[in-house]
């Protein structure tokens, strides 16, 4: 994990991408730059990080990317590519050890629908946090949320990780807003749902996962900063 403290506007640019490396342009507590973290570590990928000032971004970095996204990877060559699954699929095809995705079309059909589904789960995890900051009634996505994370729970049912016996490219995928599920208050909504408790459990023994996560306390930080208006993106370096 990188400890370099984040670049923000008026920064110098880094230098260029080292010999046989790959550069991660990410923020230390964004989940969708965790995905590509969790799968450089757990592919032994030799990379370096640069850590962006999200809410005040360096030029250079905009000249890079436009768009200003993180998790963006930078090849020795020059090339971009961002957005989390597509990075993370560059990442499993160009690097070939220790394979991710399953080899067969079926199976990456398959966990591109499972993703898919997915990310229609993770809006609801802000709506409740940031409706609940508001003095909202959340119930709504609640009860949404409620609904999908048993659907989670029941397609676990007789395997250990969502893509079978051992930790895919899918696990990885869900995994950062499960990590986050203390400090945003919702760890109940794993109540009753004891294939998805166990899930959390298994990755918390992974050990890419404890390499690559941060504490709840480092969490619980970093939201306070963000909801204040005043991300602390460097909390504790």
């Amino acid at each position: 994990m990188s400890t370099e403290k984040c670049f923000s506007k008026g920064s110098a640019a880094p230098g260029p991408v080292p010999s046989g490396l790959i550069r991660l342009y990410s923020m230390r507590f964004c989940p969708f730059a965790e995905r590509t973290r969790l799968v450089l570590n757990a592919k032994g990928i030799k990379h370096d990080i640069i850590n962006i000032n999200l809410k005040d971004k360096p030029e250079w970095f905009l000249e890079k990317n436009p768009l200003g996204l993180v998790p963006t990877l930078e090849t020795f060559d020059g090339e971009v590519i961002y957005e989390s699954p597509i990075t993370c699929d560059y990442l499993d095809e160009v690097y070939p050890e220790k394979k991710l995705l399953p080899s067969c079309a079926l199976g990456k059909a398959k966990q591109r629908m499972m993703l898919e589904n997915f990310s229609k789960i993770v809006p609801y995890f802000y709506k409740i946090v940031m409706g609940k900051k508001k003095g909202e009634d959340v119930s709504g996505p609640e009860a949404e949320l409620n609904e999908k994370l048993c659907k989670l729970n029941k397609d676990l049912e007789n395997k250990k990780f969502f893509g079978g016996d051992s930790i895919t490219m899918i696990d990885y995928m869900m995994w950062p807003w499960f990590e986050r599920l203390e400090s945003f208050g919702l760890k109940h909504f794993l109540d009753g749902r004891p294939e998805l408790t166990k899930w959390t459990e298994r990755m918390l023994e992974d050990p890419t996962v404890k390499a690559t996560m941060h504490s709840v306390d480092a969490h619980k930080a970093f939201n306070k900063s963000f909801g204040e208006g005043k991300p602390n993106y460097d909390y504790g370096l």
